[in-house]
């Protein structure tokens, strides 16, 4: 990933306009010539001139979020929902830098959005201006490119190269800064960017195509780990035929799930620190791992130099960098993972493999085995309580299929991945490389907006939840029917159970118990909202939530000394995963 500061002239042409327009025009008629049609902002005095334009471009309908990284992280949701570029404004100073979070988010997740903030004028530019910051510089790590527009002419062709790129190979985030002064400048000029020949990620080499397959025919205890580049790669259908075609076992990232649905016979489950053992223990134990869209992350490798120890590695990814970057590989296959997973046929014309069956044997068995038991005593509260996994079991299964599930950070994330159902990865919007809490409800209501025909339910904290609670403004501001429902456990909860492993149960600042009526306070945002406390709440829970026609909110409290499980230990192997 590259970062430039200016608009490449080199491929710009110089149309000439009888019509004088300002910056501020040029931008925004150019986002929606690139097929722009939802932008989630904020105003300020820097990005002023824009917003003074927006009523006279009618193509593009603007979502006033309640806090610019109530912006981004609806920019994010939307993205993911709907596979097209998100956008998202703020202006100087703390609005840009309140972008920062969701800008690092989108960076993490690779999830294509341009970022369009105001800067003071162009003379005033590290004078220590009012609403002065340097958004370019703070960014740098964080961004796939970055701009300051210098000249307004520049502007029509500097945002179709932001969205080619923030979209092109693997996706990423885009900074276009607009200095006040160059979106009230008028020009006649318009520098048209001349594209870049589109860069149509190719297949891997057919010597490493043959390598690749070499190694799966001699394998006797293979196994595939996907992650979130399958879906971003175009690669979901590629994958499932390419199981199908091999037999091989699967595990997933948390971002990979619903590559292969849930209840696919070849599927193990999500590997990693709360990963599910039959899938830890096939890791641990294969003899090749095939690596497609996943980059070695230490919440799914546990210590490294015990993670697969006895495993050769295939590693698919379109990005190069991530090859050999954590792990040595036997073979790698950079390019794109779509071509690549459908040009893996090592079995073709009855070539001779080595028999997997009782490897697959001990994988499924070890899936029935410690398959999750929704019936048992602990599952059903006999106290009376509601326990989340089997509530969140329950309301997956009972939403239809086509439903999206965002959620913030924290042991409700955690359930979601193990309880939920999805058989696409565009069912499941979370936080991934960042671990963002704040992050659920307006992925949700941007998740919604892009996806106006789903379902889309939003699970989320105590804890999480006050982070980004204004955006219930947002939900009854446009009518938005998100659906959320809340885990109170008056704690915050992936913490104190590390505080509770780890640390001797010293409880250091973790206590939530003077948590607002959450209930209340939605209803005080005209949100329909209502609590349920007992386990046998929750059916009626669920239908009320399922069949409410706009915006609701189901407060759920649960037992503060709940955790979840199975548990890696920080700098321990996979292998050793701790149970309740």
């Amino acid at each position: 990933m590259t970062t430039a500061m200016q608009f490449d002239t080199q491929r710009a042409e110089i149309l000439e306009d009888r019509e004088p327009k300002s910056g501020a025009q040029l931008l925004l008629e150019s986002i929606a010539a690139q097929g722009v049609e939802t932008i989630f902002g904020y105003p300020g005095g820097a990005i002023m001139p824009v917003y003074d334009v927006l009523p006279r471009v009618p193509q593009l309908s603007h979502i006033l979020c309640r806090h610019e990284q109530g912006c981004g992280m609806a920019a994010i949701g939307y993205a993911r929902a709907t596979g097209r570029t998100g956008t998202a404004f703020a202006t100087s100073g703390p609005g840009a830098t309140n972008l920062v979070t969701s800008i690092a988010e989108a960076y993490l997740d690779s999830v294509p959005v341009v970022f369009v903030t105001g800067q003071v004028a162009t003379n005033l530019i590290g004078t220590d201006a009012f609403q002065e910051v340097d958004i370019f510089g703070i960014t740098l790590p964080i961004v796939k490119h970055s701009y300051i527009a210098r000249d307004p002419a520049d502007i029509p062709g500097m945002v179709a190269e932001a969205y080619f790129i923030a979209g092109e190979g693997r996706p990423g985030p885009v900074l276009i800064d607009l200095p006040k002064d160059v979106a009230n400048a008028l020009t006649t000029e318009r520098h048209r960017w001349r594209p870049y020949p589109k860069q149509k990620p190719e297949m891997g080499k057919s010597q490493d195509i043959a390598a690749a397959e070499q190694l799966m025919r001699d394998a006797k205890k293979p196994l595939f780990y996907i992650g979130g580049g399958i879906a971003q790669g175009d690669g979901v259908q590629e994958i499932r035929d390419l199981v199908e075609r091999t037999q091989i076992p699967v595990v997933s990232t948390l971002k990979g799930l619903g590559s292969l649905p849930n209840d696919h016979p070849n599927y193990l489950g999500m590997l990693g620190m709360h990963g599910l053992r039959a899938a830890n223990y096939a890791v641990q134990e294969c003899d090749l791992l095939i690596v497609a869209g996943a980059r070695f992350d230490d919440r799914a490798t546990g210590k490294l130099d015990t993670f697969a120890p006895n495993a050769k590695v295939i590693h698919l990814d379109i990005d190069v960098a991530e090859i050999d970057k954590l792990r040595r590989v036997q073979v790698g296959l950079d390019g794109s993972l779509k071509k690549n997973l459908a040009a893996l046929d090592p079995f073709k014309d009855g070539a001779e493999h080595e028999d997997i069956s009782e490897w697959t044997k001990l994988c499924y068995d070890r899936r029935a085995e410690h398959a999750w038991d929704y019936k048992s005593p602990i599952t059903n509260m006999t106290t009376g309580g509601i326990y989340a996994p089997k509530l969140l079991h329950d309301l997956s299964r009972r939403a239809d299929d086509s439903a999206i599930i965002t959620c913030d950070v924290g042991q409700h994330q955690m359930w979601v991945a193990q309880h939920c159902y999805f058989d696409d990865p565009k069912d499941h919007i979370t936080s991934g490389g960042l671990g963002t809490m704040g992050f659920g409800l307006p992925a949700g209501l941007g998740a919604k907006l892009g996806a106006p025909d789903r379902t889309v339910i939003t699970v989320s904290g105590d804890g999480s939840i006050m982070m980004n609670i204004q955006e219930l403004a947002t939900l009854n501001r446009y009518g938005i029917p998100l659906k959320i429902v809340l885990l109170d456990n008056s704690a915050l909860g992936m913490v104190r159970q590390w505080q509770e492993v780890f640390f001797e149960k010293n409880y250091s600042e973790v206590n939530l118990d003077d948590n607002p009526d959450f209930a209340a306070v939605a209803k005080a945002f005209q949100i329909d909202a209502f609590t349920i406390t007992r386990g046998d709440e929750v059916d009626a829970g669920i239908d009320r939530l399922l069949s409410t026609d706009g915006p609701v909110l189901m407060h759920v409290k649960i037992d503060t000394a709940e955790n979840v499980w199975p548990l890696v230990p920080p700098g321990r192997s996979n292998a050793d995963m701790m149970e309740r």
